[in-house]
């Protein structure tokens, strides 16, 4: 289950991140900001209390924010992805996975 709620986390955390960047031209898309960074917080919360140690659910959590609000811009604000930062997305996702599989020991 904690999983489960650490991909709310990740959906709801890259929603109020890319209602950030559409509250540059609209301020409405403020509510979407505190909604999304709120319940984002509170599925992190629960994660954690379902189990999954505070280094590998923020890391996850992080990681994945990362790359997808990159990918997410590329399409919706025509931001550029180059192959540099898709090399640096890829570097930490495998961090990410380095931290998860040495919390296993």
């Amino acid at each position: 289950m904690a999983y489960v709620f650490l991909a709310g986390a990740i959906i709801f955390e890259v929603a109020g991140t890319v209602s950030l960047r559409l509250a540059v031209d609209n301020r409405r898309w403020y509510g979407g900001v505190a909604a999304g960074y709120l319940v984002a917080f509170m599925m992190l919360t629960l994660t954690l209390a379902n189990g999954l140690p505070l280094g590998v659910s923020y890391g996850i959590w992080a990681a994945a924010g990362v790359a997808l609000t990159a990918i997410i811009s590329k399409f919706l604000f025509n931001e550029p992805l180059t192959w540099l930062m898709g090399l640096g997305i890829i570097l930490v996702i495998g961090g990410v996975l380095l931290v998860e599989l040495g919390a296993t020991h």
